[in-house]
Order: structure tokens, then C-alpha cells, then sequence
């Protein structure tokens, strides 16, 4: 692994029972780039992610993440390396934004009994409630806010610890179209102004991609069917193989838009 690959995998297969789950991925992300995870469902995509976040371990191949091989390390340490925006992040607790930004230094759902943030951590979640714009409802409870409000908030509680590594699964997820917007703006603004830090999302969508997304991998049947720069594998031709269904690509104003095209139908 080169000291500035983020993430590499190599020849991994993922055998849950009796199924292959993930077969002769391979994948290397590293400083500065952006990546998206694109495929139909049951693909694979959440089984890489779960890789790239020290969750899961390959059947087969290695895995290597921030310098650090799966099964050769304290995947504990590891993890607070990494940061991981999950929409369904199950917050139970009266929460308030902040306090769910804060469980981003103890690594746990709710705050930890008779533990307070120290100075230095403090002082960071300031930071992000004033960079990601949260201070309207930092105060606010978790099961008040909007599911834009939400996914600002975890977006902060995964960047506490100043990750090298962020994860973004499915950060859309139940969104209205400005909500959404609002969010990806606020991951092109952190692309922006913290230039070292690698991303890994993953979406069905290519209209949840951000503008800054530099790198993208089509997944299909347990395999990267095609990856590399963003713009040349999201064509009308390569997404349609991969959904098995012959679907439209447009690029425009940094953004992709992608549609069904009508079937004709048989004998008409």
C-alpha cells in the first residue's frame, strides 16, 4: 500500500453462507478525492462501505485503511480515524443537535453518563456548528429537526474527531429536493475547505452526487464493473449496463441527471 493511499482494496471476495457477496473487488482512494459507489440494489455497494469503515472483513483479498490492514489492527483506534454519516443513525435519548455532534468524541448513539467535553473538544464543535451553518437549531431536539437539520448535524458529529476518512451512506435518504440540496451544497463546501480529506458515498442516484465528486465505481452483481474519473464511467452506456436497463445521461452545470428511456412497446 503507498503511504498516500487512503483505502485500498485488492482481489476481495465476501462470502456470507452460502453467497458471494463481493467478488475480486478493487478498489484504491486516495487524499483529496471523492467517491461515489453506484449500483442497483443488492449490489454490493454497503458491504464495500462496510470495508472501507473497519466494519466488516474480507473472505478473501486484503483490505487496507489509513495505512492499517484489517485483521493486522486494533480496529477500535481505527475507526475514530474514520467518519460515518448514516441517516438512520438511531439517536433514542432527548438529544439536542449538539449533543449528538458531541457523541462524535466517545463514538456511541447517546452521550456517555458523567462525561463532558473537554475544552479542545468544545471548541470543534463550535467550529462546525458555525462552518456547517447549524446554529439555528444546534439546541434544537434530535426528534424536532428535519431530516436536512439531521443530516447537517451528523455530518458534524462525524468531522469532531478530524477524520482522514469520511463515509457517506445514503446521505439523502428521505429528503425533500431543497433539503437535499442544502446537504450537498454543505458536503461541496467541506470538499472545498478541507482539501486532504477523502470521501466514499453511496447512492442510487446520480442526482444525489455532489458537484464535487471527482471519482465514481459502478458496482453490479458483487463487482466493480467500471471506475475511475467521474465523468468519463457516468455515460449513458456504462450506467445502463450496469442497471441492466437502458437509461440516459446527462452531465450539465456539474451536475448529473440520469432517465429511463421509453421502451417501445412490441408490435405497436
Amino acid at each position: 500500500m503507498s503511504e498516500t493511499d487512503i483505502l485500498r482494496m485488492e482481489s476481495v471476495d465476501f462470502i456470507r453462507g452460502d453467497r458471494q457477496i463481493l467478488n475480486d473487488v478493487n478498489l484504491v482512494v486516495r487524499p483529496g478525492e471523492h467517491w461515489a459507489l453506484i449500483g442497483p440494489n443488492g449490489a454490493g455497494k454497503s458491504t464495500i462501505l462496510s470495508m472501507c469503515g473497519a466494519v466488516k472483513h474480507p473472505s478473501r483479498g486484503t483490505v487496507s485503511v489509513l495505512g492499517h490492514r484489517l485483521g493486522r489492527v486494533d480496529i477500535r483506534v481505527l475507526r475514530q480515524s474514520i467518519g460515518h454519516v448514516n441517516p438512520r443513525h438511531p439517536v433514542q435519548g432527548r438529544l439536542t443537535a449538539r449533543d449528538v455532534i458531541l457523541t462524535g468524541a466517545t463514538g456511541t448513539v447517546e452521550r456517555m453518563m458523567r462525561w463532558e467535553p473537554d475544552a479542545a473538544t468544545s471548541a470543534r464543535a463550535d467550529e462546525l456548528v458555525a462552518s456547517l451553518g447549524l446554529w439555528r437549531f444546534e439546541h434544537s431536539l434530535w426528534e424536532t429537526m428535519s431530516q436536512g437539520e439531521r443530516g447537517r448535524t451528523l455530518i458534524a458529529r462525524s468531522l469532531l474527531a478530524r477524520p482522514a476518512l469520511l463515509l457517506l451512506d445514503e446521505p439523502s435518504t428521505g429528503l425533500d429536493v431543497a433539503a437535499r440540496e442544502q446537504l450537498l451544497g454543505t458536503v461541496d463546501e467541506l470538499h472545498r475547505t478541507q482539501s486532504e480529506l477523502a470521501t466514499v458515498l453511496v447512492t442510487h442516484h446520480l442526482e444525489e452526487l455532489p458537484e464535487s465528486t471527482t471519482h465514481v465505481a459502478l458496482v453490479k452483481d458483487g463487482r466493480v464493473a467500471v471506475s475511475g474519473d467521474a465523468v468519463k464511467v457516468l455515460t449513458t452506456e456504462n450506467v445502463s449496463e450496469c442497471f441492466e436497463h437502458p437509461i440516459d445521461v446527462e452531465y450539465r452545470g456539474g451536475r448529473w441527471q440520469a432517465r429511463a428511456r421509453r421502451l417501445e412497446s412490441a408490435g405497436v
